[in-house]
């Protein structure tokens, strides 16, 4: 990165879509100035319907057994067990709260006042509701942790502290009152722009400035108390704080389970088993299992590597396939982390790569165990993984992978979830994901002839349709002709191109409802949809150039969340309410809040649906959305807060008391030209752009949006 001069900040300085040309320096490492890595010639499946399918034929999801907890953490109910962990060294395991427990279904309207859209550098809640910074940037996590100290910032200290740009932000239960809990959060990635004072280039840090960059990924787990009887949080700020912890990229060392762990594909001259991972890459969204561990997504981790062009011939098309430059050794918005650690340069280490990309799992309740990389889920750009217990026992996980152009999966897994806290079912539960079968979605149009892109709905009134999940691997079997089952999982989007996957545009979070089961996809943005020659419009991405996103429901066949077909609808076409190619599930669109750019999902306990954006190309801040799914209220979609100038609304996560909604303010001031010593936003403290945690909570100590 070139030496560069530094500017007034430029509020709204776009260079890729509605993003600002910073965040897609630093988040992504300018995917868009790079081809599309999806250049499959994957036949447009409603080419391939012979008959369309009926509305009619859409099987509606029924009672749903056993649950889980996909966003929502219960903060009631729980206890500490009597038993002890085998080898006695980490704390003892809190009784944690039913996290397969079913939610109500509810229909009644939101009752709070919406928030209209602006561009204040402050975080904005309804009337009659409060809210409070809960953790940021710098502040202490590991007992001890130095204060921050922009100009003296080591990897030791940040291994410490907080780290950068929060994401996925989950809550787990400590007591039995509802008065202690873990916050879990990841860290993304990291701006060094606005991070380190008089930044010129990646080039001119020293490298143990390199070093707490990398130290400021990953994950952060802290313990927080309730703030008297109301639905604020702190951290706690004394005592021993064992469950306290940072996972960083820097140092922290993760196990690899499944089919490909010690395959060839993950072996490198420091770890030649291929088993053990240092560290974790641009952690983006997560979900809690119902054995109350957390499940992170590795996303854009292509951008923190080099040396692509030295790499052998066999590997190129497999890197490329995956964001990787191989024709530069450095591409456009490197971060040069091999100054630091050789293993980030692919001409000395070409299989680091393949060993990051995973969904990881963290016990937060076990602070000396090893967090794993499962390869059993497949290994794309996660946006996170979200699982829920079918039927049978069996537990799914969902997964988006977050590019233009890519897919849509699950997993099940082999052996059945057991319930209870004991210490047997929590040695068995997380053995769950280390094996099992995973799909990737091909969906069927109902209207395909009148899909034009403009967005106008079919005549039939819905963009709809069937689908199925084909299956890409089992066990250590593979479906996929020409690949072993290693192949597969390692180079998952190179099987979702040989299978004929449906192209998305940029799935992300997708969470099953906990009151219907039905399966919610935030689908993000596609500026390239339809234009030059890339594909075009088709039913389930219904628009040219998308840049405002849209949400999809999925609907399991007999509500079977282990079956291989399903119905999937769009609810809702984001935009402006006014715009024609808008669609809200049919609701009156002059009683909406207009919505762009979704990009997190969660539920409270009643099943309205949440919805945070990323990168609002409506031009005013983004925020937290709530609708009802189900009911006469179904579609009325009303805005329920705004971040501050220049972030993005991540999270979010409701408790399922109701009382307090957390959501993760990330990249504030984030716009061209900005710097510590010149900031776009002095959120939250009045100095320079902080990342932190924000809940909000009812004045009169309420459920939030009831």
């Amino acid at each position: 990165m070139s030496d560069r001069r530094r500017l007034l900040p430029l509020l709204g300085a776009k260079r890729h879509g509605s993003r600002d040309s910073m965040t897609c320096l630093y988040r992504c490492g300018n995917a868009c100035d790079h081809p599309v890595p999806n250049t499959s010639d994957n036949p447009y499946l409603g080419d391939m319907v012979n008959a369309e399918v009926s509305r009619r034929g859409v099987v509606r999801a029924g009672a749903v057994g056993a649950l889980v907890l996909g966003v929502g953490g219960s903060l009631a109910g729980a206890g500490v067990a009597s038993a002890a962990p085998a080898g006695g060294t980490a704390p003892a395991l809190p009784e944690v709260a039913d996290f397969s427990a079913r939610q109500r279904t509810g229909n009644g309207a939101l009752t709070f006042r919406a928030v209209p859209p602006n561009k204040l550098d402050t975080f904005v809640v309804p009337n009659g509701y409060d809210h409070a910074v809960v953790i940021r940037w710098g502040d202490e996590v590991v007992p001890g942790a130095p204060e921050l100290d922009v100009r003296h910032q080591t990897g030791a200290s940040q291994s410490k502290q907080f780290g950068y740009n929060n994401d996925f932000v989950g809550v787990l239960p400590l007591d039995r009152r509802g008065r202690r809990a873990l916050l879990v959060v990841n860290h993304e990635y990291t701006n060094e722009d606005l991070m380190f004072p008089g930044f010129t280039s990646q080039d001119a840090l020293t490298v143990e400035q390199v070093r707490a960059a990398m130290a400021a990924h990953g994950l952060s787990v802290v313990e927080i108390e309730r703030v008297g009887d109301t639905g604020r949080w702190q951290p706690v700020a004394r005592g021993a704080r064992p469950y306290n912890r940072r996972i960083t990229a820097l140092a922290t060392k993760f196990d690899v389970t499944g089919p490909a762990a010690g395959s060839a594909w993950l072996r490198t001259a420091a770890d030649p088993s291929g088993r053990t991972v240092v560290g974790t890459l641009n952690n983006c969204a997560g979900g809690i299992t119902p054995w109350g561990t957390v499940l992170s997504g590795e996303e854009n981790f292509n951008q923190y590597f080099v040396g692509g062009d030295a790499v052998s011939e066999e590997l190129r098309p497999k890197l490329a396939r995956y964001g990787i430059d191989t024709a530069k050794r450095y591409p456009s918005g490197s971060r040069k982390w091999e100054r630091a650690d050789e293993r980030f340069d692919l001409a000395r280490h070409p299989n680091e790569a393949n060993r990051h990309g995973w969904i990881v799992e963290v016990d937060p309740f076990d602070p000396d165990g090893r967090p794993r990389k499962h390869t059993a889920l497949g290994r794309f750009k996660h946006e996170g993984a979200n699982v829920i217990v079918a039927k049978d026992g069996h537990v799914v996980a969902y997964m988006g992978d977050d590019e233009r152009f890519d897919y849509l999966y699950k997993f099940v897994s082999d052996k059945k979830y057991l319930k209870g806290n004991s210490w047997h079912a929590r040695r068995h539960n997380l053995t769950l994901l280390e094996s099992g079968t995973l799909y990737v979605a091909k969906l069927e149009y109902t209207s395909t002839d009148e899909v034009d892109g403009s967005g106008k709905l079919p005549t039939d009134g819905a963009f709809d349709g069937r689908g199925r999940w084909i299956k890409l691997v089992s066990g250590n079997r593979s479906y996929v002709d020409g690949m072993t089952a290693a192949d597969v999982l390692t180079f998952t989007r190179l099987a979702g191109d040989k299978v004929g996957a449906t192209k998305m545009d940029r799935p992300e979070d997708v969470e099953p409802s906990l009151a219907t089961g039905k399966v919610y996809v935030a689908l993000t943005n596609n500026s390239n949809r339809g234009v030059g020659s890339n594909p075009k419009a088709d039913e389930a991405n219904p628009r040219t150039a998308n840049k405002h996103g849209h949400v999809l429901e999925l609907v399991e066949d007999r509500g079977d969340n282990t079956a291989e077909t399903f119905a999937w609808s769009l609810p809702i076409v984001c935009g402006d309410p006014t715009d024609p190619s808008t669609y809200f599930a049919g609701y009156d669109k002059t009683k909406v809040s207009p919505i762009s750019c979704p990009d997190n999902v969660a539920f409270d306990s009643v099943g309205n649906l949440w919805i945070s954006t990323d990168g609002n190309a409506l031009g005013s801040n983004d925020g937290l959305f709530a609708t009802p799914v189900e009911g006469p209220e179904r579609g009325h979609l009303k805005q329920f807060l705004t971040v501050p100038l220049g972030a993005e609304a991540c999270g979010p996560f409701i408790t399922t008391d109701d009382r307090s909604v957390f959501v993760a303010v990330q990249h504030p001031g984030e716009i061209s030209g900005a710097s510590i010593e010149n900031p776009a936003s002095n959120w939250p403290d009045g100095d320079f752009a902080k990342p932190g945690v924000v809940v909000t909570w009812r004045l009169d100590g309420g459920h939030i949006g009831a």
